[in-house]
C-alpha cells in the first residue's frame, strides 16, 4: 500500500508542478505586457499628450484606451492594443461563412487552423499598418508630434505595428502554454490595471461634491448586483431531456437511461460586446485620425455620431452586439450536427423524431435562448452609458468592462479546476492500476 502511494505521489506532483509553471507562464506574459504598455513612441511631447486625451477621456478614444489598457493615453509601443487582431478574427470568420474555398478549409482540421490562423494574421499587419499610419498623421495634426516627416511618420508606424504583432503573439503563447484564452487575459489585464486610477478618480469626484454619497450607495449596489447577474446568467442552462433506449452492446444489455443536453443561455460568452465594441471603434477612430484634414470633414462628423452615449452609437453597439451573439454562437453550436450524434448513439428527445425533427427543435429552443442571451448582453453593455450621464461614473464600473471581468474571471477558474480535475483523474487511474497489478487473484484468475 506504502509502495502504491508513493508510486501515486510522483504523478500528483507532476501535475501541480504543470500546473504552476502554467500560472507562473501566465504571470509573466501579463508583466510583459504592463510594461511595453509603459514604453512611448519616441518624438512625442508628454504634456500636449496628457492634456488631449483628458479633454477626450470619455469619447470614444478613452473607450478604446480602456481596451489598450491605458497605453493609448501614454502612446506606447502597444498603443493599438489587440483591437487589430480582434477585428481581422472577426472579417476572417465572417469570410469563412461565405467563401466556400476557406469553409473547406475549417473543415480540414489542425492544418486549415493554422492556415486560416495564417491569413488572420496577414490581416492583422494590414489593419494595425493602416491604424499607424492613421496615429501617426494624428499626432503631428493635433501638434503632439515634435518633428513631423517621414522619419517619425516610419518610427511610429513600425513601433505601432511591431507592438501589436507581439500582443497577438504574446496572447497565443499565453493560450498554449499557460490557463485560460490569452487574448481575454490580456484585455482582462488592461481594464484591471484602470480600476485604481477610476475608483481614485470617482472618490475625488465624491470629495468635491461632484457625485452625491446617495449616488455613491446607488454605483455600489448596482455593480455588486450585476456581477450576481452576470454570474447567473454564464451558468444558466435550458436542459433538453435525453432518453437512452434498453441496448445490447457486445455481450451487455444496458437498461434505459435518461439524461440532458445542456444549452447555455449565452453560448457566445464574451465576444459579442468586444467584437461590436471592435467593429464600431474601427471607423470611429479613423474618422478622429483622418478628420483634420480639409478635404475629410465629414469623416469628423461620422466620429462625433459614433462617439459613446451618441443614439447613432447606442443602436449601432446593441444591434452589433445581438448579430455577433447569433453569428458565434451558429459557429460554435451546431444543431444538425448535434441531432446526428444523438441518433447515431440511439437517443432521442421524447416526443421528438430522430434526425431532422431534432435538429430542427434544437435550433429553435437554440435561437430562442440565443436571443434572451444577447438582450442580457446589451443590457449590461449599455449600462455604464445611462451611469455616465446620470452620474456622471467612470466608465471602468460597468458594462463592457465589467462583463469582461467577472466572465474572464470566471473561465480561468473554470480552467484551473479542469486541470486540476483532470490531474486527480489521471492519480486515481493510475492507483487502480497499481492495486489491480498487486492483486495476486487477478493473475490467477
Amino acid at each position: 500500500m506504502a509502495l502504491n502511494q508513493a508510486q501515486t505521489q510522483p504523478g500528483m506532483f507532476s501535475g501541480l508542478h504543470e500546473l504552476k509553471q502554467r500560472l507562473l507562464f501566465v504571470l509573466l506574459g501579463l508583466i510583459v505586457y504592463r510594461i511595453g504598455a509603459h514604453i512611448p513612441v519616441p518624438g512625442l511631447d508628454p504634456v500636449k499628450l496628457a492634456e488631449f486625451f483628458n479633454q477626450e477621456k470619455n469619447g470614444i478614444l478613452g473607450l478604446f484606451n480602456m481596451f489598450s489598457g491605458g497605453a493609448l493615453s501614454r502612446l506606447t509601443v502597444f498603443a493599438l492594443g489587440i483591437m487589430p487582431y480582434i477585428s481581422a478574427s472577426i472579417i476572417m470568420q465572417l469570410l469563412a461563412a461565405v467563401l466556400p474555398s476557406l469553409e473547406e478549409l475549417k473543415k480540414e482540421g489542425e492544418a486549415g487552423r493554422r492556415k486560416i490562423n495564417q491569413y488572420t494574421r496577414y490581416g492583422t499587419v494590414v489593419l494595425a499598418l493602416f491604424q499607424a499610419i492613421g496615429v501617426s498623421k494624428w499626432l503631428i495634426a493635433q501638434q503632439i508630434a515634435l518633428q513631423g516627416g517621414l522619419p517619425f511618420y516610419v518610427v511610429t508606424t513600425v513601433s505601432l505595428v511591431t507592438g501589436t504583432m507581439v500582443i497577438m503573439w504574446l496572447g497565443e503563447q499565453i493560450t498554449e502554454r499557460g490557463v485560460g484564452n490569452g487574448i481575454s487575459l490580456i484585455i482582462f489585464s488592461g481594464i484591471v490595471s484602470g480600476l485604481p486610477s477610476a475608483i481614485a478618480r470617482f472618490f475625488e469626484q465624491l470629495r468635491q461634491g461632484e457625485i452625491q454619497f446617495f449616488a455613491l450607495i446607488i454605483v455600489t449596489l448596482l455593480v455588486v448586483l450585476v456581477t450576481a447577474f452576470v454570474v447567473f446568467m454564464e451558468r444558466a442552462q435550458r436542459r433538453i431531456a435525453i432518453h437512452y433506449p434498453q441496448r445490447m452492446q457486445g455481450r451487455k444489455m444496458y437498461a434505459a437511461q435518461s439524461s440532458h443536453l445542456p444549452l447555455k443561455i449565452n453560448m457566445a460568452g464574451v465576444i459579442p460586446p468586444i467584437f461590436a465594441s471592435s467593429i464600431i471603434l474601427l471607423p470611429a477612430t479613423l474618422a478622429q485620425f483622418f478628420s483634420n484634414s480639409t478635404s475629410l470633414r465629414w469623416l469628423s462628423d461620422i466620429g462625433l455620431s459614433l462617439e459613446p452615449g451618441q443614439p447613432l452609437y447606442i443602436l449601432f453597439f446593441a444591434l452589433a452586439i445581438i448579430f455577433f451573439s447569433f453569428f458565434y454562437t451558429a459557429l460554435v453550436f451546431n444543431p444538425k450536427e448535434t441531432a446526428d450524434n444523438l441518433k447515431k448513439s440511439g437517443a432521442f428527445i421524447p416526443g421528438i423524431r430522430p434526425g431532422e425533427q431534432s435538429a430542427k427543435y434544437i435550433d429553435g429552443v437554440m435561437t430562442r435562448l440565443t436571443l434572451v442571451g444577447a438582450s442580457y448582453l446589451v443590457l449590461v453593455a449599455l449600462m455604464p452609458e445611462f451611469m455616465v450621464l446620470t452620474w456622471h461614473v467612470p466608465f471602468y464600473f460597468g458594462g463592457t468592462s465589467l462583463l469582461i471581468i467577472v466572465v474572464v474571471v470566471m473561465d480561468f477558474i473554470s480552467q484551473v479546476q479542469a486541470h486540476l480535475m483532470s490531474r486527480q483523474y489521471e492519480s486515481l487511474m493510475k492507483k487502480a492500476n497499481l492495486k489491480g497489478m498487486n492483486n495476486p487473484v487477478r493473475f490467477m484468475r
